[in-house]
């Protein structure tokens, strides 16, 4: 567990809360088996909600505080998902964390040294802008992929195509999906029912709430993006199909009167006098070559090839 105290700097607090601290504490799901005794937060600890299980962003208002969960898309360098629950009182902000990418990004903001006249929503809001600041590279990151497999069907390579699009359609849908709900969650914190907030803290949350509204029509732009590409291939695969069946059709065309001649000459009746004719085979040669010439000469003037 860790304390910090909110003033005019962010600073680590080694013994217990006094009254009328402000403060941030960041604890781990295993600490909430046994939560530890903190001032101001004797009645509301139990609602300090845990990322596991959780399945979205969400906010919830109680009598006297408000608690909720942050679920990202993004996973730490170990592979653990970016999540946190968190709960709010006008002094207090506990954050509960087992993937110990929030601590890092609260030693990120206590070097920054932004604290002045600083609040718990303050500093929730800064945190999720601190998670949102390479949100908007990886949505160019994801449409450079894009690109790129636009450029892979238009030139002709179609293999190997339909898993990487799959995966881009579901990782953004991930992300629309995040953006959405983080969104209602800042939507929820700006309107401020309960009066835990100033004006100051409440423009900042609507400042929040429009920057994911933008990052949530980019996403959605970009799943857009992909089902066009996706039409691009399916197209290049038609138009593929197409030439096969069209030079299959034209090898069965040429292929047709020599078949109708072998057939004829293979019934072998004695009435036939092209059976015993000394040029026979020469000129049921030079017929099919013939054939074979007309039927090329008919389909280049139709142009069928």
């Amino acid at each position: 567990m860790e304390i910090y105290r909110i003033g005019p700097k962010l600073e680590v607090i080694q013994g217990p809360l006094a009254p009328g601290d402000r403060a941030l504490v960041l604890l781990t799901t295993q600490e909430m088996e046994h939560p530890p005794q903190l001032t101001g937060l004797e009645n509301v600890i139990r609602h300090i909600p845990s990322a596991q299980g959780a399945r979205g962003c969400r906010v919830e208002a109680r009598r006297d505080c408000l608690s909720g969960t942050v679920i990202t898309p993004r996973h730490t360098r170990a592979g653990l998902p970016i999540a946190f629950g968190f709960l709010l009182t006008a002094d207090l902000l506990v954050l509960c964390d087992d993937s110990e990418a929030i601590p890092a990004l609260v030693h990120r903001l206590s070097k920054e040294g932004r604290w002045q006249e600083n609040g718990p929503g303050r500093l929730l809001c800064q945190l999720l802008e601190l998670l949102l600041s390479k949100d908007a590279h990886h949505m160019e990151e994801l449409e450079d992929q894009l690109s790129q497999l636009e450029e892979q069907v238009l030139s002709g390579r179609l293999d190997q195509f339909t898993a990487p699009i799959s995966g881009l359609r579901r990782e953004l849908m991930h992300w629309s999906r995040y953006f959405s709900q983080l969104g209602n969650v800042a939507d929820t914190l700006e309107e401020d029912d309960w009066g835990l907030f100033t004006e100051e803290e409440s423009r900042l949350f609507h400042m929040l709430s429009r920057r994911l509204g933008r990052l949530r029509d980019d996403a959605q732009l970009l799943r857009e993006y992909c089902l066009q590409v996706r039409e691009l291939f399916q197209t290049q695969v038609d138009l593929r199909q197409n030439k096969i069946m069209k030079t299959l059709t034209l090898v069965t065309t040429l292929c047709l009167p020599l078949s109708l001649v072998a057939a004829w000459y293979g019934m072998n009746f004695t009435g036939m006098p092209e059976l015993s004719w000394k040029y026979g085979y020469p000129a049921v040669i030079a017929a099919s070559v013939l054939i074979v010439i007309a039927c090329l000469w008919i389909m280049k003037r139709k142009k069928l090839w």
